[in-house]
């Protein structure tokens, strides 16, 4: 279980905080989608899950972990329990599909038929089997961010972000990414959707969680992107 208690995180002193007394709860397996204008919140909240800040005040905890107080040298190894998936897919460009997809396995000595296994298991989860030998730059934009997907799913993490996934992909792709994190999220993950893909909100009438200024101003069991379902 995710839960955020009473987080405040100011970057400077004086300034408006980027999240503020914020407290929420998110039960494992859930589907949540996190939504606001730019400026929100919604990019701490994420980086506050991956460790990458901590609040100035209050708590966040992952499955009983208060991460403020993960000591340092711990902090690489709850990383594997949180996958991420981001805007720019940020894919190794030198680096085939099926080598962009282990390289996490690698780096902490997963032994070698283990990494084939599990990177073969993550290509036919999201479809790329026949494309395991292509670099980056031969696939399409749903294809890299299908490689994206696989790699923060391959270590098998408890935790799925996924910050603007449908950003840069048009209707038709954006629907397919948006059925493969459901069909993650139906593997008992945990993915929260940060987007300003007001349609995809829209149909999928999942949790939204909604951010302004820093304050969380909407948390709906199932909703629109924007109450009343009308699209920002």
């Amino acid at each position: 279980m995710i839960q955020f208690q009473d987080v405040t995180k100011s970057y400077k002193r004086g300034g408006s905080p980027a999240l503020n007394d914020v407290s929420v709860e998110i039960q494992d397996g859930e589907l949540v989608f996190l939504v606001g204008p730019s400026g929100s919140g919604k990019s701490t909240f994420l980086r506050m899950l991956l460790r990458e800040t901590r609040p100035s005040s209050g708590t966040v905890t992952v499955n009983g972990i208060n991460l403020a107080k993960l000591r340092n040298r711990k902090v690489s190894k709850y990383r594997r329990t949180v996958g991420a998936v981001f805007q720019d897919f940020r894919l190794l460009s030198d680096k085939s599909v099926e080598r962009n997809i282990g390289f996490a396995l690698e780096v902490i000595g997963t032994p070698r038929k283990q990494v084939k296994t599990r990177v073969a298991e993550a290509l036919e989860l999201v479809g790329l089997e026949d494309l395991a030998k292509r670099k980056p730059d031969q696939l399409s934009g749903g294809e890299q961010q299908r490689v994206a997907i696989a790699r923060a799913f391959v270590n098998h993490p408890s935790i799925l972000i996924a910050d603007e996934p449908t950003g840069n992909l048009d209707p038709a792709t954006s629907q397919d990414i948006m059925k493969l994190l459901t069909t993650i999220n139906e593997k008992d993950t945990t993915v929260i959707i940060a987007t300003h893909d007001a349609g995809i909100v829209d149909q999928m009438q999942r949790r939204v969680i909604e951010l302004e200024n820093g304050d969380l101003i909407r948390d709906e069991a199932v909703g629109s992107y924007q109450v009343g379902g009308d699209s920002r």
